[in-house]
């Protein structure tokens, strides 16, 4: 069965983005993007929402074409383009590039994919992670922790009426101050 794996750059009090939306109090220095672009490597498939394929895709689909762009940011490009991409949305008319668009069966779809061979499946955004945390399914969860408090914004995990319990598997000290904690289920 292929894992499905949870993964962000959150703050100290657990946020993905500030109260305003904005991503820029993560500092992705060289490093921690080395350590994005080496787990990228390992994912068969991401799935996103709405939201966060409109910030990733026009970015992330034209960046390796930037002259000025650090060689770490050109090789994640080439890797983000690369991966098949599931944008779950409503709304949205259609999605470009390696990616195909889906409006609703985000739990059988996750069921179906986790069930074929293959590599780790990413969820991207903590809106479509959070219907996959209260299913269940979810296997891992790997936050980058930055060291900062944003008092507010979005939050990496959605409130639960039960806990899940979570054991430790690797942990990583970034010289920036952020870690990285990589937790699986214990059940």
């Amino acid at each position: 069965m292929r894992n499905v794996i949870y993964s962000m750059n959150v703050s100290l009090d657990g946020y993905v983005e500030d109260a305003s939306g904005s991503l820029d109090w993560a500092l992705v220095d060289e490093e921690i993007h080395q350590f994005f672009n080496d787990q990228e490597q390992s994912f068969d498939v991401t799935l996103y929402g709405r939201r966060l394929y409109e910030t990733m895709h026009p970015y992330w689909s034209t960046a390796e074409q930037e002259p000025d762009l650090r060689e770490v940011e050109k090789e994640y490009a080439r890797i983000w383009n690369s991966i098949p991409k599931i944008v779950f949305s409503r709304t949205l008319d259609h999605v470009e590039g390696n990616a195909t668009l889906k409006r609703d069966g985000l739990i059988e779809e996750v069921t179906r994919l986790r069930a074929e061979p293959g590599g780790s499946i990413s969820v991207g955004g903590p809106t479509l992670a959070a219907g996959l945390i209260e299913a269940g399914l979810i296997d891992e969860f790997r936050p980058v922790i930055h060291p900062v408090v944003l008092g507010g914004g979005k939050p990496f995990l959605p409130s639960l009426d039960t806990p899940i319990k979570l054991k430790l598997l690797e942990s990583r000290r970034f010289a920036s101050g952020a870690t990285y904690l990589r937790y699986a289920r214990a059940d």
